[in-house]
């Protein structure tokens, strides 16, 4: 998908060539700095539409940013894979270049997040502040976000604030299937976000994926297919757990629709890990995967 410009905010500009003392400057600053393309998006309330990220954009702007650099191309890619909401058709790229400039912006993250946009809710999970994300805003936005390609985002932020052992435990226990499968995803993550997590809780999870896998429903499956992926590479004593629970599951058949996604078989996939791991010098995949940039963010 092609790539775009980071858009940078004409009213920074103004603002540093206006005189302290002159609000009329200020005031038609302003003015001039709204994108014509941000009418399209969901309208922001005035106190919201004059309030800037910690990189200088305003919401107005974030959603220009996103119009100007939709493709037909990439639209038709993200119907394939299940949104079925507004969009814009953005490539990662794009956002992850716009994610570099505007930096962490919680409040920024929530106009974004409530435009109803695509490509507005993926740029928002990237630029959300974990110490400030609210127990009720993940549970909204683990059962809205529920495109499996991206679907890892929500629980990513979870797993990064101080909830993540807490809604992990809650999405699990839950009966709405789109929070389960977020639960199974932030579990997955918790292998190497929280080492203080007890290994005999991924334990009782590996035994509980074994006995009900099959029988779950098709994004669920993929999600504890992937769960236990992670799980196997979190200690030596998990990767064999992990791994005679995979033997005994044998092929998780999962429908992915008309796109191309494949089911990790997760034996080889735990295999590969850990060789991996091994070659970087790291004692664990759980330890490489520390070392590494957040997903959110380099995904």
């Amino acid at each position: 998908m092609p790539t775009s410009r980071a858009v940078k905010s004409r009213s920074t500009r103004s603002a540093s060539n206006t005189k302290a003392g002159k609000p009329a400057a200020k005031k038609l600053a302003a003015r001039a700095a709204a994108p014509a393309g941000a009418s399209k998006a969901k309208a922001p309330t005035a106190k919201t539409s004059r309030a800037k990220s910690g990189g200088g954009m305003s919401f107005a702007q974030a959603m220009a940013a996103l119009e100007k650099a939709g493709t037909e191309q990439a639209r038709k890619t993200y119907a394939r894979h299940g949104v079925t909401i507004p969009m814009f058709g953005v490539s990662f790229a794009v956002l992850k270049t716009m994610v570099k400039q505007i930096g962490v912006d919680h409040e920024l993250a929530r106009q974004l997040w409530d435009s109803g946009n695509h490509d507005a809710r993926t740029l928002a999970v990237k630029i959300a502040d974990p110490a400030k994300v609210t127990p009720g805003e993940l549970d909204r936005w683990a059962c809205e976000h529920r495109l499996r390609s991206c679907g890892g985002y929500v629980p990513a932020l979870a797993s990064e604030s101080p909830l993540g052992s807490v809604k992990a435990r809650e999405w699990l226990a839950s009966k709405d299937e789109a929070l389960r499968v977020a639960g199974w995803t932030l579990a997955g993550y918790l292998t190497h976000a929280n080492e203080s997590e007890s290994d005999e809780w991924f334990l009782e999870l590996i035994h509980r994926i074994e006995k009900t896998i099959h029988q779950s429903a098709n994004d669920e499956r993929y999600a504890m297919n992937s769960a236990l992926i992670a799980f196997g590479g979190r200690s030596k004593a998990l990767r064999q757990a992990a791994t005679i629970a995979a033997e005994k599951i044998g092929v998780v058949e999962v429908d992915h629709g008309d796109t191309s996604c494949e089911t990790p078989q997760a034996v080889q996939y735990i295999e590969k890990m850990w060789a991996f791991a091994k070659a970087k010098n790291f004692a664990t995949p759980a330890a490489q995967e520390r070392a590494r940039e957040k997903m959110r963010t380099r995904c």
